[in-house]
């Protein structure tokens, strides 16, 4: 029991191993920009049938029937609840967008196929940015700006300062 607790003694005294120092930005240095991707994203990536990377229309309107058609089992519609399912499988959360409010159109608090297929054809126009009727990985990626230290959301570096 000494020898352990002596042995431990000595591996607490050990000097740590030298790791690579952390150096501030250089001043005047761009920032790198966050790039995330939405919930929907991931969805839509997840449709790539081919693995090349890119989502045709085709592999699209075929993910989407068949996301819909897992939860749905057979159903012409889903209830909201059996939304959120599908919203937690393949967006990763049951509160992620679109809420089940914005995919039924009708307001009959039921959503069908085809109010999925409307709401994701404006998925599919707005992520396409190069308009070549599909979408590459990158084009699913939304870069924002990193928040510099003391700014407000929103704000350029070239703001006067303050007196």
């Amino acid at each position: 029991m000494i020898l352990f607790a002596a042995a431990l003694l000595a591996a607490q005294q050990q000097p740590a191993a030298p790791g690579v120092p952390l150096q501030p930005p250089q001043p005047g240095a761009e920032p790198i920009p966050l790039m995330i991707a939405e919930p929907v994203a991931m969805a839509i990536a997840a449709f790539d049938a081919d693995g090349d990377g890119i989502v045709a229309r085709a592999e699209f309107d075929t993910g989407v029937r068949r996301s819909f058609d897992a939860v749905a089992k057979g159903q012409a519609s889903i209830g909201y609840i059996q939304f959120g399912d599908w919203s937690e499988r393949w967006l990763g959360n049951r509160n992620a967008l679109p809420s089940p409010f914005e995919v039924d159109q009708d307001g009959d608090n039921r959503i069908s196929l085809g109010e999925l297929q409307a709401r994701f054809t404006l998925f599919f126009t707005r992520f396409d940015r190069d308009k070549n009727g599909s979408i590459a990985r990158s084009e699913l990626l939304t870069t924002r700006p990193v928040p510099q230290p003391g700014g407000r959301p929103g704000e350029k570096d070239d703001r006067r300062k303050r007196r």
